[in-house]
């Protein structure tokens, strides 16, 4: 299959090597406004580099793009693929609006293609266990979730012409570095009905349009309860903290460790597969293991869960939040 990259940013980088890698898989181009950006992505895998994502579309004609762009152009540049069959993977957000959610799922539905969003961290072998876990009741009925998210994001990385910005970003530590967090707890413990949440800045009022601390109550399906807290005000990149709490203990994943609490109150390691991380430590290593599932899903027609109807949830869910903080209300989804 022939894949196009579309987007040459910082996370672009796994995305090179993992279709570099995969025998099902040939690079064929790099996507750029910025030429000098495609260029040197088109050198290392020696392929073509474009600033058009639309000449590319022509010139290439990939069976599949991955869409690594700013936010507010992931699902405008997913609709465009879908509608001429070529396959996505889009980094999340998905979408930066509810309207973009629908329009998205439409575009799904309507297309022979296959559509992903980038929820690498449901790879994480800790996740896994903590799933199986509520499914086969092995501690008893699932109680309650918590987690957090506390890293490092200063003035500095906010220089581009996007991040930080409402109109490109969508927002900030909700939808970009939380929102794979958000998507954990839904996979955890069900579907979010309903949730009230604030959000604020903190400490670069004077740098960005969005927020840098959020905290939100959930109400799950399940009957659940679910809190999360997130910053990136903290003073460094911690390892994301999601702890589930059972009848009969505590599971806590902290990156990809996990760890049981006992009713006693004793802390017992369990064994946790890591995967390779070739980006930064705190994205988790399942970007691999991802892009792999789904060329694997194309070529033997199998569904590849993460699609827009599946992934669109945890973008519903930021909207939401926002709406609840500007509100003071509770939102239900």
């Amino acid at each position: 299959m022939k894949v196009a990259i579309v987007g040459c940013g910082n996370i672009s980088r796994l995305h090179f090597a993992a279709v570099d890698e995969n025998p099902l898989t040939e690079l064929v181009a790099a996507v750029d406004i910025r030429p000098e950006r495609a260029e040197k992505f088109a050198q290392q895998y020696g392929i073509n580099a474009y600033t058009s994502y639309e000449e590319m579309l022509e010139k290439e004609k990939p069976d599949a793009v991955h869409i690594c762009t700013p936010h507010y152009l992931h699902t405008p540049y997913a609709v465009t693929a879908l509608g001429k069959n070529i396959n996505v993977l889009s980094e999340k957000p998905c979408s930066i609006s509810d309207e973009e959610v629908e329009q998205l799922r439409a575009a799904q539905s309507a297309s022979g293609a296959a559509y992903a969003v980038c929820f690498q961290n449901r790879y994480n072998d800790c996740v896994g266990q903590i799933i199986d876990t509520v499914k086969n009741g092995s501690m008893g009925k699932l109680k309650g979730i918590r987690a957090f998210v506390t890293w490092d994001r200063r003035s500095g990385y906010y220089v581009d012409d996007w991040h930080g910005t409402l109109e490109k970003e969508g927002g900030c530590l909700l939808i970009n570095q939380a929102i794979h967090t958000l998507d954990l707890i839904e996979q955890i413990g069900g579907r979010c009905k309903a949730l009230t949440a604030k959000v604020g800045n903190f400490a670069l009022k004077d740098v960005i349009e969005g927020e840098d601390t959020a905290s939100i109550l959930f109400e799950l399906e399940s009957g659940a309860s679910a809190v999360f807290y997130g910053t990136t005000a903290y003073s460094s990149n911690a390892p994301v903290i999601i702890e589930v709490a059972f009848e009969n203990g505590t599971l806590r994943a902290e990156g990809e460790r996990l760890f049981e609490i006992t009713r006693e109150g004793d802390i017992i390691s369990r064994s946790a597969k890591a995967g390779t991380a070739k980006g930064k430590q705190y994205w988790g290593s399942g970007h691999s293991a991802l892009i792999n599932d789904f060329y694997d899903c194309i070529a033997n027609r199998r569904k590849f869960e993460i699609d827009a109807f599946s992934g669109g949830n945890a973008a519903k869910i930021v909207v939401a939040a926002y709406r609840s903080s500007q509100t003071g209300e509770k939102v239900y989804l």
